[in-house]
């Protein structure tokens, strides 16, 4: 097989110089500056940012005691165990969330962007030079995710849906156990069957649901932590030390289990670009983070006083009459938690399509008035098919609970690497403080991990064998994607070689103008060549148009376009744009408009090259991924729909490669 390096080193290659500007200014670029006060953003963070992880207390110590009980093989919990157990998730809450995430991660700020795609352009950025094993950890970092995006949904709906096996009057009246599965699958389908109708018109109610909840789950806790008041000593991280340290494979087994609490640490920093580094952060330390610390102390107590409570203590520490109600909030809570995993997802894979990662695939727009409301049709359906193979396999989110882990905490190993290189390139940190911050983090996340890989056998493969499928798609995309453009460029001709013999012979001209598409501004477009070969005319005026990703979120329209005369009424525009932004052809050439390009899309035709693409042995890959890499150029959105070029106005001419 081939080696990948040079394939990665191409998809790395910048597309716009870097400016030195761009990383000291970082700072200008926080969202909270431009979109409204501190106050009203952090309560807007509470409803999309914090979904994963406010919903957490429903199944997470309960997971975690259930752990104890397996390793020691007793049908009782010890008063040292809960206490510690309670202490280990709260101490992870404030080492993994608290400073790793929300006082050292979140300053990796990529132009006001967060997320581990853009963690890895701006560190890709700051190092000046093309870095494979930074391509390869942000192409497994983002593939982990794509796992998480289909855990998600299934675990947390399905774990509020439990919720009412503990209501005695369900149980009296029905056999409530055969209806768990399908409330939990069809309210899964219903959110992602109205994805199409765009994340804006449901956000309205995720910040009020979202607060209520918090309130509800910490005043609970509250309740509660008066039933046995010794838990107050899990407090102090001694306990959770001493366990871990002390306990062997049990404590391991626990660990594994304890860092269901912090799932959905990722989305503090995905989610950035939408609110900012300081409402989010303002959001977790005053109102999310106590209210999570107080409800496992609740909880934790609650067992203390009630060992039989271990079973569900989440559920337990609400009177029967509140028991419904609560099971409703928790189900709209879960709703709104895989909700935000789900735009996350789409957003991850645009960023993804954008820097050259994977196909063209068809984006839509859902709000007119707010960037980054997208729905992608495809990445919607294959992961709403995801979640009903792990709904059907797993039946319960206990059984599930075992499959959570190893995505999220194997995306986090990849980040705290790259925010180790970005705080050496871009904060210019010594190399002692960055080797002591990370490196103290790393072992963290590496602990972790480990426990999780346990629970390879009953679960874990699956986040596995999804990130793995993704790593190879990804991989797959940009060695054939390659591979086609050293093949176009070897068989086509320089663009100003074109333009010497268009000198020497000039064909006939038609009236209009005409738009090229092409991927490489100094090759002749092979449309342009095939309308000359067979035709053999040219338009009055001529434009060679190549729209191209820069490895920032976004660029000023001033700084989008460069345009250039190439020859008589023929000119070459180079559109430069963020991997946030949208590349719209129309748009592109209004721009060009007002700085003095003559163009009326009336009388314009839009000239494509659409390349049918064959398999062959001598191609640099396997056959089996040249049959891969075609199956994906078939998945791929057209140019037309992709580039928003008017559909009347196109004119494609086809060409055959081999990869």
């Amino acid at each position: 097989m081939a080696s990948p390096i040079p394939t990665l080193k191409a998809a790395l290659q910048p597309d716009v110089a870097s400016r030195p500007s761009d990383v000291d200014k970082q700072a200008d670029h926080d969202p909270s500056h431009q979109k409204g006060s501190t106050l009203a953003l952090a309560i807007g963070s509470i409803g999309v940012v914090y979904g994963d992880i406010g919903t957490s207390p429903i199944y997470a110590l309960k997971a975690s005691l259930a752990e104890v009980m397996k390793g020691t093989g007793h049908t009782y919990i010890e008063r040292e165990e809960v206490i510690s157990t309670v202490s280990l998730i709260i101490w992870a809450l404030l080492v993994i969330v608290t400073l790793k995430y929300v006082v050292f991660i979140m300053r990796a700020d990529n132009k006001g962007e967060g997320g581990i795609l853009s963690l890895m352009a701006l560190v890709q950025k700051a190092a000046g030079r093309q870095t494979p094993l930074v391509f390869v950890c942000g192409a497994i970092g983002a593939s982990l995710f794509y796992g998480d995006s289909v855990i998600t949904p299934a675990v947390s709906v399905l774990s509020a849906i439990e919720g009412l096996k503990n209501v005695e009057a369900l149980r009296a009246a029905i056999d409530i156990d055969t209806y768990i599965l399908p409330i939990a699958v069809t309210i899964l389908v219903l959110l992602f069957v109205f994805q199409y109708r765009g994340t804006g018109r449901v956000a309205w109610i995720f910040a009020p649901v979202m607060m209520l909840w918090f309130a509800v789950i910490g005043i609970l806790g509250v309740m509660h932590i008066s039933d046995d008041p010794s838990i107050l000593a899990a407090l102090n991280p001694v306990h959770a030390f001493r366990y871990v340290t002390t306990s062997g494979f049990v404590g391991l087994l626990v660990l594994g289990s304890v860092f269901l609490a912090v799932t959905g640490a990722e989305a503090l920093y995905a989610d950035m670009g939408h609110f900012g580094r300081r409402p989010i952060r303002a959001a977790w330390i005053f109102f999310v983070f106590p209210a999570l610390v107080l409800n496992y102390l609740g909880q934790g107590s609650l067992v203390l006083s009630h060992p039989e409570a271990a079973s569900d203590p989440f559920y337990r520490m609400v009177p029967e009459t509140f028991l419904l109600p609560l099971v409703v909030l928790a189900a709209l809570a879960t709703v709104i938690a895989s909700q935000a995993v789900i735009t996350g997802a789409f957003s991850l894979t645009q960023q993804a399509i954008q820097l050259g990662l994977l196909p063209r695939l068809e984006i839509r727009h859902t709000s007119e008035t707010q960037l980054g409301q997208i729905y992608l049709p495809l990445i919607n359906r294959l992961i709403l098919v995801g979640v009903l193979i792990l709904i059907f396999t797993f039946k319960t989110s206990d059984n599930l609970a075992a499959a959570y882990g190893i995505a999220v905490s194997g995306t986090m190993v990849v980040t705290t690497a790259l925010a180790y290189l970005a705080s050496r390139h871009i904060w210019k940190w010594p190399l002692w403080v960055s080797l002591l911050v990370a490196g103290s983090f790393l072992v963290i996340d590496i602990s972790f991990i480990t426990a999780n890989l346990l629970k390879i056998i009953d679960g874990g493969y699956v986040p596995l064998l999804f990130g793995l499928t993704m790593v190879i798609v990804m991989w797959t995309w940009v060695r054939g994607s390659d591979i086609v453009k050293e093949k176009a460029r070897k068989d086509s001709v320089p663009l100003t070689d074109l333009m010497r013999m268009l000198e020497k012979s000039k064909p006939a001209r038609v009236a209009g103008t005409a738009v090229f598409l092409t991927a490489d501004p100094d090759t002749a477009p092979t449309a342009l060549m095939h309308n000359l070969k067979h035709n053999k005319v040219l338009h009055k005026r001529n434009i060679v148009l190549t729209i191209r990703s820069a490895d920032v979120p976004r660029i000023d329209e001033a700084d989008q376009l460069k345009i250039e005369e190439l020859g008589e009424d023929i000119k070459r525009i180079t559109a430069t744009l963020g991997y946030m932004q949208t590349p719209r052809v129309p748009h592109i050439l209004a721009m060009a408009r007002r700085r003095g390009l003559d163009f009326d899309i009336m009388q314009t035709s839009f000239f494509l090259g659409r390349r049918t693409i064959k398999a062959s042995a001598s191609s640099g890959m396997p056959v089996w991924q040249d049959r891969l890499y075609i199956q994906l150029t078939k998945t791929a959105a057209n140019a037309t729909d992709f580039f928003h070029i008017p559909t009347g106005r196109v004119v494609e001419l086809g060409s055959q490669i081999t990869v």
